[in-house]
């Protein structure tokens, strides 16, 4: 445990030390690298604790990334555009500032979660990965087909949002805001692991007729689990259109799904770094190799197999000598 703790906080001083390093050598584009990585992360954390701790194989997590981005695009267009947003009876100004945006996105993206985990809670095994597939794809297709905010051509944003005291213009400001909410979504994961509802939780993936015996529900457990992460997904979602100043619905997609999943396989499923690192060599990968050949996803798919095959920890579980839980 120690061990695994001290690799940790070196994988997190590492990660911030590039960006640092990336001002200094007046690299702007590491740092934007740096920052889609944090992004990238902070979904799979998001993830992590539907799958890590709950043993939940969603395959349409890509859903509640995209409401966020869609939150951010839709508020911040309406403000660039000084005109509100109407629902129904209900008129609503559109807003720059990230802070009200972070909170549409992790309202809307759990009580989406909420919806979709009440429905695909009722199955189990691949039958839960093909329903959260299935919602995935709704409304991927809702979003191509959502003319008023640019349906399959996407939604630009023109200016980035704004954060009170910070310029989110400033590359190496826009990373030190992103990495301060992948911390807090770090340390929310921890807490929630070895909390008794991380316990309970883990115990209904492992045994969930126990669980009932003494009198928690499983199901219950596990809902729980699924809005929190699709609101810390959804906030991913939000970060990442801000990052682009677009928002379009391959955000929707089920191979970003399908990513995320391969962060938390890469770097180690229930493991606090496993996302950092996932997201990390991925970012990495795409970087170097997709600069070479346009078939860099093979070597991606050949690293994911050795791991798979030899490493059933992921990364953190090869340098710690320690498996991971069983999903």
């Amino acid at each position: 445990m120690i061990r695994e703790n001290v690799l940790n906080a070196g994988i997190l001083l590492a990660f911030a030390a590039v960006p640092l390093w990336a001002l200094w050598a007046d690299e702007p584009f590491t740092i934007t690298l740096a920052t889609r990585a944090a992004i990238l992360a902070l979904a799979a954390v998001g993830l992590n604790i539907a799958l890590g701790i709950g043993g939940l194989v969603s395959l349409g997590h890509a859903a509640f990334f995209g409401l966020g981005g869609y939150a951010m695009g839709i508020l911040a267009h309406h403000a660039q555009t000084y005109a509100p947003l109407e629902i129904g009876p209900l008129t609503i100004a559109g807003t720059k500032s990230m802070p009200v945006i972070w909170i549409t996105a992790l309202v809307a993206s759990a009580l989406v979660a909420w919806v979709i985990g009440k429905l695909s809670l009722r199955t189990t095994g691949v039958y839960f990965i093909m329903i959260t597939l299935a919602f995935g794809q709704m409304l991927y297709y809702f979003a191509i087909s959502w003319s008023a905010y640019g349906g399959e051509d996407g939604l630009s944003i023109y200016v980035r949002n704004g954060f009170p005291g910070l310029n989110t213009l400033v590359p190496i400001q826009f990373f030190g805001l992103t990495f301060a909410v992948l911390l807090a979504a770090l340390v929310l994961f921890a807490a929630l692991r070895s909390s008794p509802f991380g316990l309970a939780l883990n115990a209904a993936r492992q045994a969930p007729a126990r669980v009932a015996a003494v009198g928690l529900d499983p199901a219950r457990l596990k809902l729980v689990a699924f809005v929190i992460s699709g609101a810390v997904t959804g906030l991913a979602g939000a970060l990442y259109a801000d990052l682009n100043r677009f928002v379009s619905p391959t955000m929707f997609s089920w191979q970003l799904s399908g990513e995320l999943i391969v962060l938390i396989v890469i770097g180690g499923v229930g493991r606090l770094m496993g996302p950092v690192v996932g997201a990390a060599l991925f970012v990495a990968l795409e970087h170097w190799l997709g600069g070479l050949t346009e078939y860099w996803l093979i070597a991606l798919g050949g690293i994911l197999l050795g791991l798979v095959l030899f490493a059933r920890g992921g990364v953190i579980g090869l340098l710690t000598g320690k498996a991971g839980p069983h999903v």
